[in-house]
């Protein structure tokens, strides 16, 4: 509007990338698959719009944001209230959309260059963590090690047709769900994303430079291949929980990470092995701590377990209800209470008896808090290394068998 030029991408398509309704609007008209969703006007009709979605959970976006800025998911209507009420002081002037959270959905990214419309360059990568946790806070995999070769080539068809669309020149990532082989897009990012430099260091491709190139107007052939690696480059977040005082070091869709580190390996394992010690993280020597949130997930988990116990050879502590759960399996846990006591998980982190911590909320409270914070806190403040993601929990475990 100010008459200044805009290289590459139009300032209009951006706008139908950024703003939220106009995108998913978008996808509507172009029949690609996205969670269910809906434009919130009146904050008053927020809980009649969760109805007609489904019901809880539900992501809400805001508009023209970065690092997820008040983007939330809510799990109970008060919760929501107060999420609306951050989004609306964020963005007042563009559309807030509400959608249907997808639970336990395996969440991938592309990042791309694309020329007038056409992509010359992409790169496809897995996150270890279930989606909701935002992508700059996830541990990412490159090249993909868990995908059906069917979601890939779907994930990049529906990049190259949302590129020609929007007839995007220059950079873009976009964000994807995937659930028995189906493929949902989250999002549409017209610019350079925290993982083009991951990206570029482990494909030797500079897709920083090229997208400039483009954008510039310099067209010349490049290669395109990764997922021909030789190797798994894994990339994982550092955070800064431990200066700041007595925050949750929980992981949402909002980023919390400070800092990030990439690393290689032969195989997943020793990739992700290297890319955690990067970060300051420890291999457990002295006991492992568990409590593991819903009942699906103690049995989830119960592999594991064994392998903790059986191969690692560690002492596994447990909060009452993982305890009774693994009792159950026939795997042996001592058990802790999670708040204060002789005998509380605590205590026994204070004693260094548990130089590991996982733990996973079990439920939320009227708010929206997860349960479990004393725990958590006490990792952190006592330098345990602490996870909160199933899935990465049990990658952990199993590259730990692997690579002893």
């Amino acid at each position: 509007q100010a008459g200044v030029p805009i290289l590459g991408t139009s300032g209009e398509n951006i706008d139908r990338a950024e703003d939220r309704r106009k995108f998913s609007a978008l996808l509507d008209d172009l029949g690609i698959d996205q969670p269910r969703w809906a434009h919130l006007v009146n904050v008053a009709d927020a809980e009649k719009l969760v109805a007609s979605l489904g019901g809880f959970p539900v992501l809400v976006r805001p508009s023209y944001v970065l690092s997820g800025a008040a983007m939330s998911v809510a799990h109970e209507p008060h919760e929501l209230r107060l999420i609306l009420d951050r989004a609306l002081t964020v963005s007042p002037e563009h559309p807030v959309v509400v959608s249907k959270f997808e639970t336990h959905a395996r969440e991938i990214e592309i990042d791309a260059v694309a020329d007038h419309g056409e992509m010359v360059l992409c790169a496809i990568s897995e996150h270890i963590e279930d989606a909701g946790v935002h992508s700059g806070d996830a541990t990412l995999v490159l090249p993909p090690q868990m995908l059906y070769v069917s979601t890939i080539r779907r994930i990049k068809k529906i990049a190259a047709d949302v590129a020609r669309v929007l007839e995007i020149t220059g950079p873009f990532n976009m964000q994807f769900l995937s659930k028995l082989d189906k493929v949902k897009v989250i999002e549409c990012n017209l610019r350079a994303s925290r993982s083009f430099p991951f990206v570029s260091k482990a494909t030797g491709t500079n897709y920083v430079a090229e997208a400039t190139r483009r954008m510039l107007g310099v067209r010349h052939p490049v290669g395109n291949h990764s997922l021909e690696l030789d190797f798994v480059a894994v990339k994982a977040p550092m955070f800064s929980f431990s200066r700041l005082v007595g925050a949750d070091p929980m992981l949402g869709v909002e980023m919390s990470s400070t800092g990030e580190v990439g690393c290689f390996g032969d195989d997943q394992h020793e990739a992700l092995l290297h890319a955690l010690v990067a970060t300051g993280f420890r291999f457990p020597q002295r006991g492992v701590l568990l409590s593991l949130g819903p009942l699906q997930d103690k049995y989830w988990f119960a592999d594991e377990a064994r392998v903790i116990t059986e191969e690692l050879e560690l002492p596994i502590y447990a909060t009452p209800g993982t305890a009774e759960a693994l009792h159950g399996l026939g795997i042996p846990a001592t058990r802790l209470e999670k708040h204060d006591g002789p005998a509380s998980a605590m205590r026994a982190i204070d004693e260094g008896k548990i130089d590991l911590v996982i733990n996973v909320p079990v439920e939320y409270d009227e708010l929206g808090r997860p349960d479990g914070y004393m725990i958590r806190r006490g990792a952190v403040d006592a330098g345990i290394p602490l996870i909160t993601d199933l899935q990465l929990a049990r990658a952990v475990v199993e590259a730990l068998r692997h690579r002893k």
